[in-house]
């Protein structure tokens, strides 16, 4: 492989992009005159695909490049960006069967926040803490205040809900 970096994206972009296509298909997808809820995610995916697809083609036809060589994996920063999801998902709606309750927007913000600082190479409490909180008043003005979507922004114990 010549470019193995940039063939091994455009993989994933055509995986990811057949992947969103095919679960269009679910739905229904409508013309473009009348489009259906499965319309806007199959054009996306068939996008993506195609644009994998050029990407792995000029990447397999393009001159040998030293710098494009895939290195070892990067498992910290892989971990602690899963990770950070992970807990963002599980503060924002809890764990029914462990019982554990919906800590919230704003606690999941902060837990999202710190362990994603984590993959960098250096962290600083003053930092992310400074992030956590600029992301956590504009999360609040976006989604609470502007789009008036129900989530539950404070744990369940704080808000008596």
């Amino acid at each position: 492989m010549k470019n193995a970096k940039d063939f091994y994206a455009g993989l994933l972009f055509t995986l990811v992009g057949s992947a969103f296509a095919w679960g269009a298909l679910r739905y229904t997808v409508g013309t473009a005159a009348r489009m259906g809820p499965g319309y806007f995610p199959m054009l996306l995916g068939v996008l993506l695909a195609l644009l994998g697809g050029v990407m792995m083609l000029r990447a397999a036809l393009s001159q040998a490049d030293a710098s494009q060589v895939i290195g070892p994996w990067a498992w910290k920063p892989l971990v602690a960006i899963i990770s950070a999801n992970l807990l963002f998902g599980v503060a924002l709606g809890g764990l029914p069967r462990l019982q554990l309750p919906a800590l919230g927007l704003m606690v999941g913000i902060y837990l999202l926040t710190f362990a994603a600082c984590l993959a960098g190479e250096r962290f600083k409490f003053k930092e992310a803490a400074l992030l956590a909180t600029a992301l956590a008043a504009l999360s609040y003005l976006a989604f609470v205040l502007l789009l008036k979507l129900q989530l539950p922004v404070w744990p369940v114990f704080v808000s008596g809900a």
